[in-house]
């Protein structure tokens, strides 16, 4: 799940235009959409509320803590069984089957169980190191290759229960973005969960800004400022939702094809992609792999990307040309 806060860098407003603001809860953290308010354009009242429709409706259908959403419904569902599904539900279904092949199968959004299992999902019931003998019983519910879509249905061969946590929010960022556009809105930057997308500029002229967040478990702090224009924007680490056990450090990072949480020294990846759905996933996956693995899928697919690893004393940062290149540097 892609969750880490970047910070956005503003700057004052132009003569004529305004900067407007608008916030408030979602997918358990929160939202905000600043915007160029040109004449006659939307009051923030206007944009807020249609905001609001896009979140409520990305609720009902992905959120795993509702049993009444979509999803909720459908990880009910015994194996062999179907379930009609809205497009955008099916869309996302074929980006996870798509980056479950990229990544051999590390990237699944089946991980639910496992989840649960180890004390992170919506039917967690404590943080733990489970036994082998539990652990390989609900690693039989877990695997990509268990969902199929017949037309417009999503069906499951298997017990599955699916999580969309590491994509539904870059969604969300790519709706609110259609949405904002069809309200006559040519600059604004929207961030959900820590998930951005930017496009246009302020009303100075200079381009949104994103702060890129160093890992630190008691405080942001920004490592690298970065302007951004049509770009989405994601980072997804392991510092902020994890337990530890005898010593032992478990993140809520999971690698579906060993059924348990990542182990390794890659802290944090942020992505910069045309889409932040796409931002999103590719996060997620890249910090699957890890330091090493990750970084050679990221130069392979061309993938703007800043990976950040835990050093003696502290972290070291490097970053793929194709982030280099936005950057500027």
């Amino acid at each position: 799940m892609a969750v880490l806060a970047c910070a956005a860098v503003l700057a004052g407003c132009g003569q004529g235009d305004a900067l407007e603001r608008i916030s408030g809860p979602t997918m358990g953290s929160s939202y905000t959409v600043q915007y160029v308010r040109r004449a006659g354009g939307p009051a923030p009242a206007t944009v807020k509320g249609e905001v609001q429709v896009v979140l409520e409706g990305i609720d009902q259908r992905f959120s795993t803590y509702r049993s009444d959403s979509l999803i909720g419904q459908f990880n009910q569902l015994p194996a062999n069984r179907c379930q009609a599904m809205p497009a955008d539900v099916l869309q996302l279904v074929r980006v996870g089957e798509q980056l479950s092949r990229q990544s051999d199968g590390a990237f699944d959004l089946t991980v639910e169980p496992l989840l649960d299992l180890w004390g992170f999902g919506p039917q967690a019931r404590a943080e733990a190191v489970p036994e082998a003998g539990v652990l390989a019983r609900v690693r039989e519910r877990v695997g990509y290759q268990h969902l199929h879509i017949d037309g417009q249905q999503l069906c499951k061969d298997a017990a599955v229960e699916v999580d969309f946590n590491s994509i539904a929010a870059g969604h969300a960022v790519d709706l609110i973005t259609e949405r904002l556009r069809a309200l006559g809105l040519d600059s604004f930057l929207v961030e959900a969960t820590g998930e951005l997308k930017a496009v246009g500029r302020k009303p100075d002229g200079s381009a949104w800004r994103v702060a890129l967040e160093l890992p630190r478990d008691d405080r942001q702090i920004a490592q690298q400022v970065v302007p951004v224009d049509g770009h989405g924007v994601s980072t997804s680490g392991d510092y902020r939702h994890y337990f530890e056990d005898n010593g032992r450090r478990y993140s809520h990072t999971f690698d579906a094809r060993l059924g348990r949480p990542v182990s390794h020294a890659l802290a944090s990846v942020t992505v910069l992609a045309p889409t932040a759905l796409m931002a999103d996933g590719y996060s997620t996956l890249l910090l699957i792999l890890g330091p090493e693995q990750g970084w050679r899928f990221a130069l392979e697919h061309q993938i703007a990307a800043v990976f950040v690893s835990r050093v003696e004393g502290g972290f070291v940062s490097r970053a793929t040309p194709a982030f280099n290149m936005i950057a500027g540097e």
